[in-house]
């Protein structure tokens, strides 16, 4: 991500900078107990909801969602880029940035690489008239991929390597570009093969990485370059850059899904249309957007994996959604995707679907009510608790009060009484807004709070970003190295990156996430009030890690079991088997004594 700047360079430099200093010689603040608060500078408030931790070296706001660190506030708050944030909080601090081309390779030739491999694939689609043909059994004419850059990877598995990687040097550099893969007996082989090509470009229309979609048999069918310094999947949207060069201005912009769906929209004259490069919508793809627009509408198949993925993208956009900004959704017919509608029923068609997609508001109301009865006096008292945790996800404003509103009709309740029940009823105070000083200082017992924090994986990956010292003292268990719960993956690559750099601070630890998908789930973890105090987190902890242990072992016994059920275990499995009903026979009797004493 830093391009040519050491990381143990950004490490120090985040732990360094005084993020009071760096937020409050901009915006106001005020001491409130260990923290400082201000008036959000990224939306409009009368009463503070932005809040700075020295110790954490974090802001978060609760009105509208933005946080960061340091480094993060200046790139907000400037609008400036990674590279030339960086410089500033050096300058800041009094040091110099290294730029050490031995350490971290320059992106230049990255790339050129890139732009090299563009031509290529272009050159190849030519010279294959069986892609060709593909691309105009699906409808797409030569000025639209022309446009957008398609091209072809022919099968091989040298077809870059042949001709860009004649040196070691180019060779690293087609690596770490993400065109080719290392073999793990030695050498490259290049990662596209046989795929229309559709280049991925940044704001400056540079090529930065890649998606193929395959043209044969084969999986997976689309195929995406890995993460790189250059590209970051959470934070790149497909078709941005000539959706902007088409339009000078964007009224709106249309998330999709696909590569296809992007290109023949604009085929049809539906320049505004932007992909998610196969990922969830993120809260970067959602701050760069609304950069830009001032509307944005996800449009996304009608089935339940596509509802699924407008629940997402809604709550997401919840924390974002300032007075002035508009979320809309299309949901299309089953077995529909925009790239076939289109096609089907032309640009007018579709443009007429968009102009009557569901706002925001109706979207969330219609799907939380989808399985209620209103005329239930049970099914109202859950409608309130389900809207609950959304509502107070808004930012104050008349987007909340309208949204408030139509609840309150569709419960059947008074306005004043549905907002009663919101906040618990008997404060005024929505809870995410709670001032540190007035959060309850009673001691909290380790189990309670373990029970108001969520699943064991949860727990520990907040322990480690609030504690990342305690990595140093408790090893990861060697049942967890390779076990696939949720949440382990994360846990995993946090607890290594702890221990590979003793003293690492919190900020150090998020900034190792800018661009990933995962950093706005380790920023909520950030903004919520750490119950285990320093003294108790190592314990807290390695009991976290124990429990693990037996939820990892008793989800291989149940996976071992299933097989048994299906066809007959090896030796060697059937060991396996033996030893761990042993085992969680006996923890679930430790368990059941230590509940009687």
């Amino acid at each position: 991500m830093s391009g040519r700047i050491p990381q143990d360079f950004i490490d120090d430099l985040v732990q360094r900078a005084d993020i009071v200093e760096v937020v409050g010689s901009r915006v106001p603040l005020t001491k409130a107990g260990r923290e400082y608060k201000a008036r959000c500078p990224f939306h409009s408030e009368k009463t503070p909801s932005f809040w700075v931790s020295p110790q954490k070296g974090f802001y978060h706001c609760f009105g509208c969602g933005a946080h960061g660190t340091a480094l993060g506030f200046l790139m907000e708050f400037e609008r400036l880029d990674f590279p030339v944030a960086v410089e500033e909080l050096a300058r800041s601090v009094g040091v110099e940035v290294p730029h050490n081309d031995s350490e971290r390779l320059s992106t230049e030739p990255l790339l050129t690489m890139l732009e090299k491999a563009a031509h290529l694939y272009r050159q190849a689609l030519r010279d294959h008239p069986a892609a060709v043909g593909y691309l105009k059994a699906r409808g797409l004419d030569g000025e639209t991929a022309r446009e957008f850059g398609i091209g072809y990877a022919p099968a091989g598995w040298d077809t870059l390597l042949a001709t860009l990687g004649t040196t070691e040097t180019d060779r690293q550099h087609l690596l770490a570009a993400g065109l080719v893969i290392a073999r793990d007996t030695g050498g490259f082989y290049d990662r596209f093969r046989e795929r229309i090509m559709f280049p991925i470009r940044d704001t400056r229309g540079r090529v930065i990485a890649f998606g193929g979609r395959i043209i044969a048999s084969g999986e997976p069918k689309y195929l995406n370059s890995p993460e790189t310094p250059l590209f970051h999947k959470g934070r790149e949207l497909y078709g941005l850059y000539e959706a902007r060069r088409a339009e000078r201005t964007l009224e709106r912009v249309l998330v999709v899904e696909g590569y296809m769906d992007v290109v023949m929209l604009a085929a049809h004259g539906i320049h505004y249309a932007a992909g998610t490069l196969g990922t969830a919508t993120t809260t970067e793809h959602l701050r760069r957007l609304f950069g830009i627009t001032g509307e944005i509408v996800f449009c996304f198949d009608g089935d339940r994996a596509g509802r699924d993925a407008a629940w997402r993208a809604l709550q997401t956009s919840l924390p974002l959604l300032q007075d002035g900004r508009q979320i809309r959704f299309l949901l299309l017919p089953d077995n529909e995707d925009p790239d076939s509608l289109v096609r089907r029923e032309g640009a007018e068609a579709f443009t007429r679907r968009i102009g009557t997609s569901m706002p925001l508001s109706g979207f969330m109301i219609d799907s939380l009510t989808r399985d209620l009865n209103l005329d239930s006096l049970a099914d109202k008292a859950r409608l309130a608790a389900l809207a609950k945790p959304l509502l107070v996800q808004l930012p104050a404003g008349v987007y909340r009060e309208l949204l408030t509103e139509e609840l309150a009709h569709r419960v059947g309740l008074p306005r004043n009484r549905l907002e009663a029940l919101m906040t618990d009823g008997n404060t005024q105070t929505r809870a995410h807004e709670q001032k540190p000083a007035q959060r309850s200082q009673r001691p909290v017992r380790p189990q309670d709070a373990a029970n108001r924090r969520g699943s064991l994986s949860r727990q520990a990956i907040s322990l480690l970003l609030h504690y990342p010292d305690i990595a140093c003292q408790i090893p990861l268990p060697d049942p967890l190295r390779a076990a696939e719960l949720r949440g382990l993956e994360l846990l995993r690559e946090l607890h290594e990156l702890a221990r590979s750099k003793p003293g690492v601070g919190t900020a150090a630890v998020l900034e190792r996430f800018r661009g990933r998908s995962e950093l706005p789930h380790l920023a909520q973890l950030l903004a919520e009030e750490q119950l285990i105090g320093a003294n108790e987190a190592p314990a807290e902890f390695a009991d976290c890690l124990e429990r693990l242990v037996s939820a990892a072992m008793q989800h291989e016994l149940a996976a071992l079991l299933q097989e048994a059920g299906q066809r007959t275990l090896s030796g060697e499995e059937l060991s396996r088997l033996t030893d761990l009903q042993r085992t969680v026979v006996a923890s679930r009797g430790t368990v059941s004594r230590s509940r009687d004493n």
